[in-house]
């Protein structure tokens, strides 16, 4: 973990804690030679430790380590910089096909004559399995029991290739499903806050603990002081090989919190509002950072709620530095006195500790918070910076309901469920979750949510009948402090069992709602709405039945499943009738701040932490009697419909080919703003219809055995046909359709736009997308670039990018434009040229050649989206993996 080469500012020192030495890289030696760094703010200093760590004279010099003390002048940068992370932090959806690309890299190696075991992590590598598991029991105690054995009847394959992945790379390890949350297990285990390890000479290196992780809230252990932030599989990929991370020195936003929440708001309601604030101010590609005597009250558990919907808010990350609550929750969640002793220690000698009274650090830019002033809130009906109060839900979603959804009802009309006695209608609740890493890592949340149910329990209230409720924590630690409180039989009672350890039903793992409510809604085309504790809410994603999703804390996931609709007050009309037929409020079953204290104080301790973690790699009996087979490379199985070799690195020389001018390339298509990975690529249930349905079908899979394309991403037939095929994508060049289709130029034929690409490839036509602001937000879907390279799509030109989708982008290969002018009108049957483009360089001024089909032309500006001069090599080579294929081959 040391430098390779000389170290020119000698800032290397010795640090003793408790009769151990540690060698670690002095700050405090870097400000003498290079100047003050005092409130340089501490997320940056994190990255200063690391180019000081790191600094060899080529891929970091003493000139980038000045330019990052420098910052403080102008408060920004344009210096690039090489970031090394010291560990890599994968999930299943994600780590499945970057191990597949490992996979297929050694057998790339040994055909270059290269060694295959130089394709090997350079760093810690974890893999936790939590993507998989779908509700398709609930509400009956036999829940988990049921969806588990569902899981690993589903994924096996896929079980079976990452456990030979653990057995054939070194520095590889995966927790096997049904263990939690990768985010949740990062910061109840994996993380340390301060990290070492053994350099060459075997002295023990101290240095902070940072990661990129192939999930975009991966930010979560923000909250514990670890610098982190999500990046697409393929980057995470290079990063695993030894690669740096490019990246400009960020600007960063200083989030100033004062005050404390009123009685009865919870961390949810906080970080929807800071998500709404952060969103609003424009923070993409910047770092964020939480300061003021607010942050002192938060304990990690809210700090990492908040950390953890950074992507929602647009930022890199949402950092938090250490302080003695750091310390509280390392204790708390079982970590050694020796592990905290270090971390308290170093983070004091090197200027990383948040010290109560310091000057505040120097931010780009600035805002405030008075926590005071949080109301109780939601967020939806689509996207999760779209708060609204409580109080308004309904009077929102019925002012929405036509002109979002375009319905003329009735929102009161009511229709029969057949087969039952009950009816249901537009704004019902078909789906209350608790779910996703973002609260279920929080007991204040959890034991809020236990009191609610047991509160409605004692005066006879439960779910309405329509409403598919369900339970998954992101830690088995939450299993047992509910058990312990009693409040899991009270869940249980309102419908809220058990139902798995992941992300179930934030991610599309909602399974199918019962029979008769999904005919009814779909029969009278009903605008049906979900509640769930997550934080993606996009259109599509929870459930192809649902339209309209609200994020919202644990505790009014529940009483949104009492109440069973969002048409009605929440806040002044009755939530149900108790057992004497008299009127129920919410505030009549919220429970009180000291209820929800006290309950934690009383049964949430270390020794669960400790017990649940003990074995956390060894899984349970079906993982265990998982049989693995093969060596350094894998045995590919030519019928598989989960594992595929993939077609990238086919006919690879040692030698890059220049990329060649866009010439004549057609829209495949036109999109407008705010077009998620999602939309590009979804995580969710396969359509028996859609070309990857088709697929399947021709290969022998029965409908029931489809699984999710999130589950499939291991292999490419099914995802390359899974691109753009979100059934809620809306293409301008068809309007007035949804879904995943576009119109052939110039034939005008109507096709699903993988059969449209595919026709285009057979012609030798390249492709353009073009699309508003904000595309590619959302999740570190490496898929949303690989699809869309695979489609045949040379260059995407958009008004703006989400940060990772854009880094994906260039490391397929796909150049990203973006309008620098007003955007022009285009109706599908225009063709587009680009030149030169083998001799771009970092965001240069790019022209763009626009054709009609009467033979009239313009063009219009745009800026190369290549921000770095290690992007542009990476382009250069066909994408990332290929530059690192080559350089190790070499």
């Amino acid at each position: 973990m040391t430098s390779t080469g000389q170290d020119s500012l000698n800032t290397r020192s010795t640090l003793q804690v408790g009769g151990k030495s540690y060698s670690y890289y002095s700050l405090g030696k870097a400000a003498s030679a290079l100047g003050d760094i005092s409130r340089l703010p501490f997320s940056l200093k994190v990255l200063l430790e690391n180019l000081l760590r790191f600094e060899d004279g080529k891929t970091v010099t003493r000139e980038d380590i000045q330019a990052l003390v420098d910052w403080q002048k102008e408060k920004s940068s344009t210096r690039e910089i090489q970031y090394r992370p010291a560990r890599v932090l994968m999930q299943d959806f994600t780590g499945v096909p970057a191990v597949v690309d490992l996979a297929a890299m050694r057998d790339a190696m040994a055909k270059l004559g290269g060694d295959p075991e130089k394709i090997n992590p350079q760093v810690p590598v974890h893999l936790v399995i939590d993507h998989s598991v779908m509700v398709d029991e609930f509400g009956t105690p036999k829940a988990f029991e049921h969806n588990v054995a569902l899981e690993y009847q589903r994924n096996f394959e896929r079980y079976q290739f990452l456990k030979w992945g653990a057995g054939a790379f070194d520095n590889f390890k995966v927790v096997p499903p049904g263990t939690g949350i990768c985010h949740q297990v990062n910061l109840e285990n994996l993380a340390r806050s301060v990290w070492s390890s053994a350099d060459a000479s075997g002295q023990e290196i101290a240095y902070p603990d940072t990661l990129v992780g192939t999930d975009s809230h991966t930010t979560m252990v923000n909250g514990l002081g670890v610098l982190g932030w999500g990046v697409g599989g393929i980057e995470a990929e290079a990063a695993m090989l030894g690669q740096p991370v490019s990246m400009l020195i960020p600007e960063v936003v200083g989030f100033r919190l004062t005050g404390a929440l009123r009685e009865g708001i919870t961390a949810t309601d906080l970080v929807l509002t800071v998500t709404q604030m952060l969103r609003a101010r424009g923070v993409v590609g910047r770092f964020v950072e939480f300061y003021g005597e607010g942050v002192s009250a938060l304990p990690v558990a809210d700090r990492a709620t908040i950390a953890n919907m950074a992507p929602e808010y647009g930022a890199t990350c949402g950092f938090f530095p250490i302080d003695g609550r750091t310390l509280d929750y390392l204790r708390l969640t079982g970590r050694s006195e020796e592990q905290i002793a270090l971390t308290e220690a170093y983070a004091r000698e090197q200027g990383m500790w948040l010290e109560a009274g310091a000057a505040d650090p120097m931010f780009t830019d600035t805002l405030h918070l008075d926590m005071g002033s949080v109301e109780a809130s939601l967020a939806g009906p689509k996207r999760p910076q779209d708060k609204v109060t409580l109080a308004r839900v309904d009077e929102e979603f019925l002012a929405n309901l036509k002109s979002e959804y375009d319905r003329n009802g009735d929102a009161s009309k009511r229709y029969k469920v057949p087969g039952t006695d009950h009816d249901i209608g537009h704004g019902d609740v078909v789906i209350a979750a608790i779910t996703s890493c973002t609260n279920t890592s929080n007991p204040s949340v959890m034991i809020a949510a236990g009191l609610v149910a047991r509160k409605a329990r004692a005066k006879g209230l439960t779910r309405k009948p329509w409403v598919k409720t369900s339970l998954a924590p992101g830690s088995q630690v939450v299993t047992d402090y509910l058990v312990k409180a009693g409040l899991q039989d009270d869940l249980d009672a309102i419908g809220f069992n058990l139902a798995g350890y992941g992300c179930t039903t934030c991610i599309g793992n909602s399974g199918p709602l019962p029979e008769p409510v999904s005919k009814a809604v779909n029969q009278h085309d009903l605008v049906a709405a979900s509640v769930l504790s997550g934080n993606r809410n996009f259109e599509g994603r929870v459930s192809p039945d649902v339209r309209a999703n609200y994020l919202a804390s644990p505790p009014l996931v529940v009483a949104y499943a009492i109440k069973g609709t969002v048409t009605d007050d929440m806040v002044e009309a009755p939530i149900g009738t108790d057992t004497q037929g008299e009127n129920v409020y919410l505030r009549d079953i919220w429970p009180t701040n000291e209820e929800v204290r006290s309950l934690i104080e009383q049964h949430v301790n270390s020794d669960m932490f400790r017990t649940r973690y003990a074995d956390v790699f060894n899984g349970d009996e079906q993982w265990r009697a998982i049989a693995v087979t093969g060596g350094e490379t894998y045995a590919w199985s030519a019928g598989s419909t989960y594992i595929q070799n993939p077609p990238y690195f086919e006919g690879m020389s040692m030698t890059p080919t220049a990329p060649g001018d866009i010439i004549g390339a057609r829209p495949l298509a036109i999109f407008g703003d705010s077009i998620t990975t999602d939309h590009i690529s979804p995580a969710g249930a396969i359509k028996a219809d859609s070309p990857a349905g088709t697929y399947l079908q021709e290969h022998q899979v029965s409908r029931a055995d489809f699984n999710s394309y999130g589950a499939r991403r291991g292999n490419h037939e099914v995802m390359m046909r899974g691109t753009f095929a979100n059934i809620r994508i809306k293409n301008r060049m068809v309007p007035g359709t949804e879904g995943g289709v576009t119109k052939h130029i110039p034939s005008g034929e109507t096709l699903p736009i993988y059969d449209a690409a595919m026709r285009y490839k057979s012609e030798a036509t390249p492709l353009v997308v073009i699309a508003g602001k904000e595309y590619g937000t959302g999740s570190s879907r490496d898929w949303a670039a690989k699809g869309t390279n695979l489609l045949g799509v040379r260059a995407v030109i958009a008004e703006s990018y989400e940060r990772i989708h854009r880094s994906n982008l260039v490391g397929m290969g796909v150049l990203p434009l973006q309008f620098l002018d007003e955007v022009p009108s285009f109706d599908g049957t225009e063709s587009f040229t680009v030149e030169h483009v083998g001799a771009l360089t970092p965001r240069q001024v790019v022209t763009v050649k626009v054709s009609r089909p009467d033979g009239a032309g313009f063009t219009f500006t745009t800026r190369c989206r290549i921000d770095t001069l290690n992007e542009l090599e990476y382009f250069r080579n066909g994408g990332i993996l290929h530059y690192v294929l080559r350089n190790l081959a070499a």
